[in-house]
């Protein structure tokens, strides 16, 4: 190899081992922008860590980051590297569309420049005074969009090169990337930090857990409404909390026993006198449904409802008071119109017809009176049992007690019972009533002659537990629609041709209590005499589980 050969082999290494030592230089600098956003939330490090990087790569001493302020649609100066004038104090503000960065966002390109004080797109004549004399000014993108500019400077003459472009296109878009990121975590901190502050401010108790039950929210009615302290529960299993002994009864067969059921609702007495109201709800993450687990993260608000219940209870206390007052002279009142009765053998057709009036009246207020202490009762939940019993047992009884009811109307009443059903858990003596209120309804409201029927049936549904349905049909005139949303409501009374008919306006609202005390419902279809098939069907919808059916209960 000649003298000659070997200094140009010489120079051909030592162009390439300046080219890979360029390139090694240019992703470095791209690795430092990146490391810089993945290990800090703030907007500061990145940003300055991009200018570095830009000077690392290109021979010049200056660079500087615009962002895009979309409240003021100006360009703002928010980091600079190597000039001599301060634009980012008071930050330099250039109107979006404007100058030589106009360029840029309306293209969505790199611009290479000479003297920006002698070109002509110059929007902000301070910078002038700077004497850069080479820029070159890049978009920053993130999602698809402008967000602002990063710019290298010279204060002498230079020309860029082509692989500088890239690189430093590369690092813009990078630091775009990481400017939305630090917004993004930044807007999450703000809102949480205000989720936090609504939570530790509201009067309401709130409890909630991660995906794996432990707990991770307490604020600080929570630990008042307790007394617990947050440091002490927070991190541990919520089932295994030091929490007050029927609290934790409750949270246990609400949310650790019973999670197939979802939300439950949990009342609770405090040992001074308070009274709690309190809903558990599951807070289903996708991401968690994506791993497939069964466990979710819950949230347990409570509120104190002392107030409410003791209103409730005077005015339970007030309607039982009175109603008892008023007892005492009505029955003498009815004693008095009996004995009067009894002494008129052959009253004259006024007297007889003042004598039934008295008589009705008496009768109404008593069956009034009644009415409001059983809807008293059945509302406040007192004695309500829960236990298995023969349904079809029960509608038979239904039907054979209405009877006479029934004939004097010459009615018919007519039972469809699903022979498949069991026993149903629940209080038979409330449901009965329900039930005898409805065919009581029915007889009221039908014309003579017509029949009434009674069907019991269950209803499945779709990704639900099945439902017992007990519907009374009758044959009448339908009720108008106007009516229908308020037959449940108390003293409602749609019109009737006879008054004689017409009861306490109570009926329908005890149904509807204890269908709702039995974690069920009730609805009311009617179509009055302008349609084919008039008439009325009200329903009660229960919670249906099956059970030991009553012959083999009576074997065991």
């Amino acid at each position: 190899m000649t003298d000659s050969q070997q200094q140009s082999q010489d120079n051909t290494s030592a162009l390439l081992a300046d080219e890979i030592k360029r390139q090694t230089g240019q992703l470095e600098a791209i690795r430092g922008v990146i490391t810089a956003a993945a290990h800090t939330s703030e907007l500061g490090p990145t940003l300055y860590a991009a200018l570095d990087a830009v000077l690392g790569v290109v021979p010049l001493e200056a660079s500087g980051i615009t962002l895009i302020d979309t409240d003021t649609n100006e360009l703002v100066m928010v980091a600079q590297r190597g000039l001599n004038y301060d634009f980012t104090s008071t930050p330099m503000r250039i109107p979006l569309g404007t100058g030589i960065s106009g360029a840029v966002l309306r293209t969505g390109e790199p611009v290479i420049t000479g003297d920006p004080a002698r070109d002509s797109r110059l929007a902000v004549p301070e910078f002038a005074q700077e004497q850069v004399k080479a820029q070159v000014l890049l978009p920053m993108r993130a999602r698809g969009q402008v967000i602002g500019i990063l710019s290298a400077m010279s204060h002498s003459p230079y020309t860029f090169t082509e692989g500088q472009i890239k690189t430093l296109r590369v690092i813009a878009d990078q630091v775009g990337l990481a400017i939305d990121n630090a917004r993004l975590v930044e807007s999450v901190l703000a809102q949480r930090s205000r989720l936090e502050a609504v939570i530790h401010a509201t009067a309401d108790a709130i409890i909630a857990t991660d995906e794996r039950g432990r707990i991770n929210v307490v604020n600080r009615a929570a630990e008042l409404f307790f007394r617990i302290s947050a440091d002490e529960i927070m991190g541990k299993p919520l089932c295994e909390s030091p929490f007050y002994p029927p609290l934790q009864e409750r949270l246990q067969t609400t949310i650790c026993r019973d999670r197939e059921r979802g939300s439950g609702m949990i009342e609770l007495s405090l040992p001074d006198g308070r009274f709690l109201c309190g809903f558990a709800s599951p807070v289903y993450s996708p991401q968690v449904q994506e791993i497939d687990t069964d466990d979710d993260a819950w949230v347990v608000v409570f509120q104190d409802v002392t107030h409410l219940k003791q209103a409730e209870r005077a005015r339970a206390l007030f309607i039982q008071t009175a109603a008892h007052e008023i007892r005492n002279p009505l029955a003498v009142t009815l004693s008095a119109l009996q004995m009067l009765q009894r002494q008129l053998r052959e009253p004259t057709p006024t007297q007889k017809e003042v004598m039934d009036i008295g008589l009705r009246g008496v009768g109404r207020m008593q069956e009034l009176i009644d009415d409001m202490l059983d809807l008293e009762r059945i509302e406040s939940g007192m004695g309500l049992a829960q236990e298995p019993f023969d349904l079809s047992g029960m509608i038979e009884r239904c039907v054979s007690e209405s009877a006479p009811l029934m004939e004097r109307k010459s009615q018919k009443i007519a039972a469809e019972i699903d022979p498949t059903l069991s026993l149903l858990v629940g209080d038979e003596r409330w449901l009965f009533r329900a039930v005898m209120n409805l065919i009581s309804n029915a007889h009221k409201y039908t014309p003579e002659q017509s029949t009434i029927r009674v069907r019991v049936g269950m209803r499945a549904i779709s990704n639900r537990p099945a439902e017992l349905v007990i519907e009374v049909q009758d044959d009448g005139p339908g009720i108008p629609r106007e009516s229908l949303s308020r037959l449940f409501e108390r003293f409602f009374r749609p019109r009737s041709s006879d008054d004689r008919d017409r009861g306490s306006g109570l009926g329908l609202s005890i149904v509807k209590t204890v269908a709702e005390r039995h974690g069920g419902y009730v609805y009311v279809h009617s179509e009055t005499a302008e349609s084919r098939n008039h008439g009325t069907v009200f329903g009660i919808v229960l919670p249906y589980q099956v059970t030991i059916p009553a012959p083999e209960l009576d074997r065991v």
